[in-house]
């Protein structure tokens, strides 16, 4: 039988040569949201089918499904993420996405990775040794790769430090391919991720001899009941300890808990209208000063994106949130207008029910702002 590593680099290079036919057809005639919607869908129902073939009393946590608890008392669970840097992949000139596929094992962690980049025509592997890395002199000056869209507040303070450079990129597993080549020496990542974000990354570069760990030093979990994990360092070995020293100078703001992440990630699509990063359940459902608003987590995610009810939001302002247990309370000002200048804000209490890795239910309160402050 294939050996865990061979199926996972076998599927990985199989979902990465479906995307690129995807892509080479969609580029140009289809907007970039919905042509990653199309590669994800396509890529996970092919990973899904091949597991199923190959490995079928294995358990699966991929980006694109709906969490299955029982994974939790599986012992061996694929961890997937069939399009990573999905906005990459819609557009044009770009290579930074990829296709992870990762193996986890209770007790033994991440035991089988890989991570395809399509557009490079590269997967790298847990199983191959090629890029094997091994500690050597600092370099004069580091290079660190981080994201585009997220790059962490104390990046340039961390640079500074050590005498590095900064760079950006999209995907993760591009990110971490990218170290583990040797085109830089570091990727750091504080604005959180899930677990089939890093999972396959972070096998292959272990698997190669890099530093992979939390931006505190601490060891990745993988399989959790809730499946996120805020940050993240990939290095080569010998910039670990410099780095895990200046990170711990100048990170001082607290991660989001993976609960909090999913309820910030709701209401930034309230002013983004890009509903890409919220995870709702297939049955989730909506209220709203007693209205039902939503009744599946499709429904909701359109109407976030595409509901005329939400074209006027502005702006959110002073929130914050409070979490117990599985709900997270959300509290803010939102700015409503046709223009700048035309703006109504109204206070939104927001409670989120969510039991698993995704969000379950919403309630929402909506009184209006200016009426509050009169009355205090």
């Amino acid at each position: 039988m294939i050996t865990d590593a061979r199926l996972a680099a076998d599927i990985a290079s199989g979902a990465g040569a479906l995307l690129l036919d995807i892509r080479t057809a969609g580029l140009g005639s289809a907007d970039g949201r919905e042509l990653g919607r199309r590669g994800d869908i396509a890529a996970d129902a092919f990973i899904l089918g091949k597991l199923a073939a190959e490995r079928p009393e294995d358990a699966i946590l991929s980006e694109e499904s709906a969490d299955d608890r029982s994974r939790l008392e599986r012992s061996r669970v694929w961890i997937i993420d069939p399009l990573d840097g999905s906005k990459e992949y819609g557009l044009p000139g770009h290579s930074d996405w990829a296709v992870h596929v990762a193996l986890w094992e209770r007790g033994r962690g991440i035991t089988a990775a890989a991570v395809a980049q399509p557009a490079l025509g590269a997967v790298y592997a847990s199983d191959d040794d090629s890029h094997a890395v091994h500690a050597e002199q600092l370099p004069a000056r580091p290079r660190i790769v981080v994201s585009a869209s997220r790059p962490p507040a104390f990046v340039d303070a961390v640079a500074t430090d050590i005498g590095a450079e900064v760079s950006t990129m999209g995907s993760a597993g591009a990110k971490a391919m990218a170290v583990l080549r040797g085109d830089v020496d570091a990727y750091i990542h504080a604005g959180g991720q899930w677990e089939w974000d890093s999972a396959a990354p972070v096998g292959v570069a272990v698997a190669a001899g890099l530093h992979c760990s939390r931006i505190d030093g601490t060891p990745l979990g993988y399989n959790e009941s809730h499946p996120y994990l805020p940050d993240l360092l990939i290095c080569r070995p010998e910039l670990a300890a410099p780095l895990l020293a200046a990170i711990a100078k100048h990170a001082t703001d607290t991660a989001d808990s993976g609960r909090v992440a999913m309820a910030r990630a709701y209401i930034d699509a309230l002013v983004s209208h890009d509903a890409t990063k919220v995870r709702l359940a297939d049955n989730a459902w909506r209220v709203e000063n007693g209205q039902h608003t939503g009744e599946s987590g499709a429904f909701i995610r359109d109407e976030l994106e595409n509901g005329l009810q939400y074209q006027a939001i502005q702006a959110v302002r002073d929130l914050s949130f409070h979490e117990w247990g599985d709900n997270v309370v959300a509290r803010f000002v939102l700015d409503l207008g046709a223009t700048p200048t035309e703006v109504t804000s109204v206070r939104i209490t927001e409670h989120f029910d969510i039991p698993a890795g995704a969000i379950q239910s919403v309630m929402a309160i909506i009184e209006p702002f200016a009426i509050e402050r009169e009355n205090r």
